[in-house]
């Protein structure tokens, strides 16, 4: 069976280590869309950074479980407060995951946001705000 787990794939002429350093920085590229804010590091195992967008309505905090050096970076969410929705922890215990890997001349990125699926409450809005900003990081890598 196929994953419901929101994703997104592109590619690019960058190298794979570009774009791996690009992505390890979330403030390269979880930004430009709802004043968003972030504290923190995400540059080793355990590190963990916040977020917030939204005059409030979004806050989470992401703890790095997952490093693999030009391939992975798995982010956990550990708390969340959305207070658009009824569930304000629902992102809480999922996934935010990049996966870099050569394809033929080109780098392809590979987002996924495990635990989003269109059956809670958030998929809808959630997921058209990661496609805005995937598209940003797509232009930023062209």
């Amino acid at each position: 069976m196929k994953s419901q787990n929101f994703a997104y794939s592109f590619t690019t002429s960058k190298n794979i280590n570009e774009v791996f350093t690009h992505l390890i920085n979330p403030q390269n590229w979880w930004v430009g869309l709802f004043g968003e804010t972030s504290e923190g590091e995400s540059n080793h195992i355990h590190d963990e950074f916040s977020f917030r967008a939204g005059d409030g309505l979004h806050y989470s905090n992401q703890k790095l479980i997952e490093l693999v050096t030009n391939k992975k970076v798995v982010w956990l969410v550990t708390e969340s407060k959305l207070t658009f929705l009824k569930n304000t922890n629902e992102w809480a215990g999922t996934k935010i995951c990049f996966d870099v890997e050569k394809e033929s001349d080109k780098t392809k990125i590979t987002f996924t946001h495990q635990g989003l699926i269109p059956q809670i409450e958030c998929y809808g809005g959630c997921s058209s705000a990661w496609t805005q900003y995937l598209q940003n990081l797509k232009e930023d890598l062209a």
